[in-house]
């Protein structure tokens, strides 16, 4: 059984592979020669499955993961998760703005007593448009989720085994791996790390998905929404009964004939809104809800390279 495990979702990344897996290897041998470099490719539409295929089978340290689809990166890294082996797990992306050789540094972090130790990036080489999306997404998140959110974090980090084993009995259909590591707990830190710019390419994050995503989260691990709208319902409600009160003493003192046809439309418009946009979120609760009981498999493998068949999905 290795003893070191690095998992990291391929997409779009065929000129990236060959210099990821040779700069792992060679940050990872200097904690240990027993690794395994699990690399899983998300249906991309370029040659990245050609390149992973060719190193995978001249390197049996290095374990290639073809999706049938893309499922998105959440998926990938769970597919990842459940073919490692090792005690300890490294997470992070493949397009080297995580760097391999801060690998070195976080598993010594994790041998002060800890089992999950989170790259904090410093210094992010973005540009200002991905920088505003990602604090705009974390911060929602942290507001509608009701927990502390951190946009230098991602999934970047060490993970001991047990840790791992956690996360991967959830098998819920929404996947976001962050949120999932700070649901199960456990002894965790963070520290400082280089951060680079992509090596080639650029980030399949924009704004609509990273919405997509953010709404997907938030509809799966909190129902604050809900409670925000029975506020706001409760809050509509006593300024109507206190115009109410008001209208109906101006009627019965003779300060009003004819009720307005303005207040009227606008009322009814307003309260739809709201009628309409509640019900609205509760089908969303209920389609996830429905998308979560019929128990698909949370991703599908269509090729496999030196991997182990007894995996989870």
């Amino acid at each position: 059984m290795p003893y070191i495990s690095i998992v990291s979702p391929v997409y779009r990344a065929e000129k990236i592979i060959p210099v990821l897996v040779g700069r792992i290897s060679k940050a990872v041998s200097r904690i240990s020669d027993d690794f395994e470099i699990i690399l899983v490719e998300d249906f991309g539409p370029d040659n990245s499955w050609k390149e992973i295929a060719k190193i995978a089978e001249k390197n049996p340290k290095v374990v290639g993961v073809k999706l049938s689809r893309n499922f998105g990166q959440h998926y990938a890294i769970s597919a990842g998760l459940d073919f490692s082996k090792g005690e300890w797990i490294v997470v992070m992306d493949c397009d080297l703005q995580d760097q391999p050789e801060e690998i070195e540094k976080l598993y010594h972090k994790a041998m002060e007593g800890y089992d999950i130790v989170l790259a904090r990036r410093d210094n992010r080489k973005d540009g200002w448009l991905k920088k505003l999306f990602s604090l705009l997404f974390y911060r929602t998140l942290g507001y509608l989720t009701g927990s502390e959110q951190d946009e230098s974090i991602a999934n970047f980090g060490i993970y001991h085994r047990k840790v791992i084993n956690a996360v991967t009995s959830m098998r819920e259909s929404i996947r976001y791996f962050p949120t999932m590591i700070k649901w199960v707990g456990f002894r965790s830190t963070k520290i400082d790390v280089n951060h680079e710019a992509r090596l080639d390419g650029k980030t399949s994050y924009n704004f609509k998905k990273l919405l997509n995503l953010a709404l997907d989260i938030i509809l799966a691990y909190s129902d604050k929404p809900i409670r925000i709208l029975i506020k706001f319902g409760l809050l509509v409600s006593s300024f109507s009964f206190i115009l109410a009160v008001r209208v109906l003493i101006q009627w019965v003192t003779g300060k009003i004939e004819v009720m307005g046809y303005t207040s009227l439309i606008i009322s009814i418009w307003f309260l739809s809104g709201i009628i309409i946009a509640t019900l609205g979120l509760v089908g969303l609760y209920v389609g996830k809800t429905f998308e979560g009981v019929k128990k698909r498999p949370i991703y599908i493998i269509e090729s496999m390279v030196n991997a182990d068949i007894t995996q989870k999905a």
